[in-house]
């Protein structure tokens, strides 16, 4: 066996860099960390080739004297751990960066140049780094300002294998301007700039709101578009010294990826799994796995209640409670979606706008011949078609071989062009208000048609409302059979001879460490010897299950997410089905009382907004919009 001995400096800073920079990104996100920490309010950043060329970060935080900056560029030399009775305390951490390794690391793998003033008037201290090797501090032109101007070229030149892992510059400059953004997402108050070869992709100018909350919603309006402004739930709910507030998306308004979730603890962007499984458990009820809601949690709790040193990146982070933080953001999430009623995403009908196309006028060969005003007689070639506003019946000439077609798939409700009767069977006064319009304070209007016995037509009192008769009532049957379990309880069947999963210690012991809440699921297991569970009884929904696998993905879950979701999902994809099955089919055609009656049960039941797979139910256009489409406006 070979002697041991002790690795040289440069050795051991290319192994620490390794770590903590592991692409042109990392290194950005230490500096810009370092640039926060320094009290900075301007933040620029320059790139060349996606940063493998050359990267420069400039701020105007406080600066370094000359003595501090020869500190700076050492391995562990850091302004910012605090220092308590007991020494050096990693137990109440309140700035981004805290080891002291960013510098030396990204020296000792690169060209590093440091320029830094701690004065408005005063002088410049400048350091370089090559590969490890240090200078010293030596005096710079005047900044003309106080703060730090880091430039870093050809980074991996020292270690050259490392080059051969990295992606495209494309690529490399999309992680960039992520990173960047989740830094601008974390504090508002400071402005962020990103050039990339000689182009601008990202200009964000500090928010100058004295309100947090409202300079954040500012800054995610300006990342993440009007449009999730627009579809964000409001979330602040605290419990326990920990608190939970930001935005989350309608069920409606979602993803293909994960990457538009921005979870944000104390301030620090961080991709916890713990977190990401407490989104993912608050929206299983209304996506589909392979879809995401975009959110932006901000959770604050006391330092020493959580531990930012456990990733050598500080993407990750330990709770003391992790069970509380959890439920903290499932119940503040469910809390918002169940507010938000039958609400769907605004988008939804942007998208369906922008879908018509503006036609030239119908061809002789359909319409021909004239109008056949009220009193007149009407051809068998003709439909007739109600007017709204009374002024009688008029005629339009259709061709006999379409005349069929449209009298079975479209009809309109003149009975219900008023509010439904009550109870006594004698109408109701209309409740239009100064608006003139009846039921214009029903969200959802009154029923005016049904189209191809699949589509209910509604009008509200601006705009129109059209609804999916078969998901809207797959949705609320969904809803009535979750109160029902809810009020039961999951009925459940015993085995007739126990199941027995053979699993690794720790996994068997994560999984009956959450008997008690597997039982509620309708799943009964207990211990059977070292790494076994025997399972006893399972829910009575599920005919066909099998338990050898559902116990392994329950075990991977509760590692991954702390969640036992495999049985929840199987569970309400299960009543989904059911729902499916039992509610208003595509294809029936439904009387005036019935679409009304849909209208009703869909404003009064919460989430009927979206089916069970997160897609809308119904679209509104707003009047102002179709009148564009008509060049009215």
């Amino acid at each position: 066996m070979p002697a041991i001995r002790r690795l040289s400096p440069e050795t051991i800073n290319r192994i620490a860099a390794g770590e903590v920079v592991e692409r042109p990104a990392s290194a950005i996100k230490e500096l810009v960390e370092n640039a926060i920490d320094a009290g900075a309010r301007r933040i620029d950043v320059s790139v060349e080739s996606g940063g493998l060329t050359r990267l420069i970060v400039e701020d105007d935080g406080s600066g370094m004297d000359a003595d501090m900056l020869a500190l700076a560029v050492e391995r562990h030399a850091t302004s910012k751990l605090p220092v308590s009775e007991a020494g050096d305390d990693l137990l109440n951490i309140e700035t981004m960066g805290f080891r002291g390794e960013a510098l030396p690391s990204i020296g000792s793998v690169a060209r590093m140049e440091i320029c830094t003033q701690s004065a408005e008037i005063g002088e410049a201290w400048s350091l370089s780094v090559e590969g490890g090797r240090t200078g010293e501090p030596r005096p710079a032109p005047p900044l003309g300002r106080r703060g730090t101007r880091v430039e870093v070229r050809d980074l991996f030149y020292a270690t050259p294998a490392r080059l051969k892992f990295l992606k495209s510059e494309r690529a490399e400059t999309t992680a960039i301007n992520d990173i960047l953004k989740r830094l601008a997402l974390s504090r508002a108050d400071i402005g962020f700039f990103l050039n990339s070869d000689g182009r601008s992709r990202l200009s964000l100018p500090a928010e100058t709101a004295s309100d947090p909350a409202a300079a954040r919603r500012a800054r995610l309006s300006g990342l993440l578009g009007r449009d999730f402004g627009e579809n964000a739930l409001a979330i602040d709910q605290e419990r326990e010294g920990v608190s939970v507030s930001g935005w989350a998306s309608l069920p409606t308004y979602n993803r293909g990826s994960n990457q538009f979730q921005f979870l944000f603890v104390n301030g620090r962007p961080v991709r916890d799994k713990l977190l990401v499984g407490a989104v993912r458990g608050a929206y299983q009820d209304f996506l589909a796995r392979d879809r995401h809601p975009v959110v932006a949690l901000y959770v604050d709790l006391p330092t020493d209640e959580v531990d930012v040193n456990v990733h050598p990146a500080k993407a990750e982070v330990r709770f003391r409670d992790a069970g509380l933080v959890r439920g903290l953001i499932v119940g503040a999430l469910r809390h918002a979606l169940a507010g938000a009623g039958h609400r769907a995403s605004t988008t939804v009908a942007g998208y369906a706008l922008g879908k018509v196309q503006p036609q030239s006028s119908p061809s002789a060969g359909l319409w021909s011949g004239s109008r056949s005003w009220a009193g007149a007689a009407v051809s068998p070639g003709y439909e007739r078609s109600l007017q709204p506003d009374g002024a009688g019946d008029v005629a339009y000439p259709v061709r006999e071989d379409q005349a069929s077609g449209f009298g079975v798939s479209a009809r309109v409700e003149p009975d219900y062009l008023a509010e439904p009767p009550g109870p006594s069977g004698a109408p109701h006064e209309e409740s239009g208000g100064e608006s003139g319009q009846p039921g214009a304070d029903w969200p959802l209007g009154v029923a005016r048609a049904q189209l191809h016995a699949t589509y209910v037509v509604a009008q509200t009192a601006d705009g129109i409302v059209i609804v999916d008769q078969h998901a809207a009532h797959e949705r609320l049957v969904y809803e009535r059979m979750k109160a029902q379990l809810r009020a039961s309880g999951v009925a459940r069947q015993s085995l007739l001879v126990p199941e027995i999963v053979e699993l690794d210690e720790t996994e068997a012991r994560r999984v009956l460490d959450r008997a008690e809440e597997l039982a509620e699921l309708g799943l009964v297991i207990e211990p059977f010897g070292a790494g076994a569970i025997a399972v006893r009884e399972t829910p009575a929904l599920l005919k066909r299950l099998d338990v050898q696998g559902l116990i392994r993905d329950l075990a991977d879950e509760l590692a991954e997410y702390d969640e036992a979701l495999s049985l929840k999902e199987k569970l309400e994809e299960v009543v989904g089905t059911m729902a499916c099955h039992g509610s208003v089919r595509a294809g029936r055609r439904l009387s005036g009382a019935e679409m009304n009656a849909l209208l009703r049960e869909m404003e009064a039941t919460p989430h009927s907004g979206q089916c069970n797979h997160g897609r809308p139910t119904y679209v509104e256009l707003k009047l102002a919009d179709i009148e564009r489409l008509f060049g009215r406006r």
